[in-house]
């Protein structure tokens, strides 16, 4: 295995594996505190546990007045499915997302920590795979984080930096009709075709595409209706989630098809973000979300990159895995990036 970080490449699988054997699941992400703490505290650090809700604790850990700010995410999609090696890779459920990160940016940090430098920090946030608690609730850490300079947040990104993300437009659609015995359809109105034909006619539309964000898909990621095959729904309900371009007309579209037939009602109206452009970073397209429009917004004069190792696309599936070398080269390039906002010589 390849030398990771402070350690050997056994050392790093050792701590990744700690990581990923705990089950912190959107709502219990304080099961893995014991090993999170684990690693930050024998170097002297500063650790603030900041409860957001009942087993659910964000953790800033400072060295100094920070300047790089280390971020990502502590719980993981549901089901739990426990760590196995196999070869140079760890596979389940967290190694990628976003427990490598963890590891990725805990390793970067240890290294920089070697070299004479403080003004470095660590933000663990509950909830990004569900409700976002705990970005919402990070305003608690402002006033310790205003001297950063440089926000790197963890995700999944084969080691190209983000151009941004779109935006995350979530709505429900209800139609309502009236019910009837299905051997006399004409006697009732079923709910379930306005509702379809709306969702057909939105499907046809044609996909804006952005040079940096990609193209604006949309889901249909629940449908129900009716009661029973030998009755006339009533009532039938769908959930949409967009993936939202700066100018979208997802939403003027969608009120526009449904109008008359479907009630559509906005559950979230994220806006997209772009990201600056770093040196030393490659770029491109992603997509999904993540926790970091939210500390852009907490910390606006800091540049900020969205980057780590890993793939999306196993991310969230039982194949979900993380190469060491990817690891190893992700702490590196962290490390690089943070230098010249430390101060520190390349």
């Amino acid at each position: 295995m390849s030398n990771l970080g402070g350690g050997s490449g056994a050392r790093s699988l050792e701590r990744l594996v700690a990581l990923c054997e705990r089950d912190t699941t959107s709502g219990s992400e304080d099961r893995g505190l014991d090993a999170l703490l684990g690693l930050f505290e024998p170097l002297g650090a500063r650790i603030e546990l900041q409860p957001v809700a009942a087993g659910r604790s964000n953790v800033l850990v400072t060295f100094g007045e920070p300047r790089v700010l280390f971020t990502t995410h502590l719980d993981t999609v549901p089901p739990f499915l426990p760590p196995a090696v196999e070869g140079n890779r760890l596979f389940g459920r967290g190694t990628a997302d976003a427990k490598g990160q963890i590891l990725c940016q805990f390793e970067a940090l240890e290294r920089l920590l070697q070299r004479g430098a403080d003004g470095v920090a660590f933000l663990g946030l509950v909830g990004e795979e569900t409700d976002a608690a705990g970005a919402r609730a990070a305003g608690h850490f402002a006033e310790r984080l205003a001297s950063v300079r440089l926000i790197v947040n963890g995700e999944p990104t084969g080691l190209v930096a983000a151009t941004g993300q779109r935006g995350f437009v979530h709505v429900e659609l209800e139609a309502r009709g009236r019910a009837a015995h299905s051997g006399s359809p004409e006697l009732g109105a079923s709910a379930i075709w306005p509702l379809l034909d709306t969702l057909g006619a939105l499907r046809a539309e044609p996909a804006a595409v952005d040079a940096e964000l990609g193209p604006e898909v949309w889901n249909l990621g629940r449908i129900d209706g009716g009661v029973a095959a030998n009755v006339v729904p009533d009532r039938a309900r769908a959930e949409v989630l967009c993936r939202a371009l700066p100018g979208s007309r997802f939403l003027e579209r969608l009120h526009a098809l449904a109008e008359g037939r479907v009630e559509v009602r906005v559950l979230v109206d994220e806006p997209p973000h772009r990201y600056g452009r770093l040196a030393g970073l490659t770029y491109a397209p992603m997509p999904f979300g993540s926790d970091l429009p939210a500390l852009a917004t907490l910390l606006p004069s800091a540049d900020v990159a969205l980057v780590g190792p890993g793939s999306i696309h196993v991310a969230h599936t039982p194949e979900e895995h993380l190469d060491l070398d990817e690891l190893a080269a992700g702490s590196s390039l962290l490390e690089r990036l943070s230098l010249r906002y430390l101060s520190l010589p390349a």
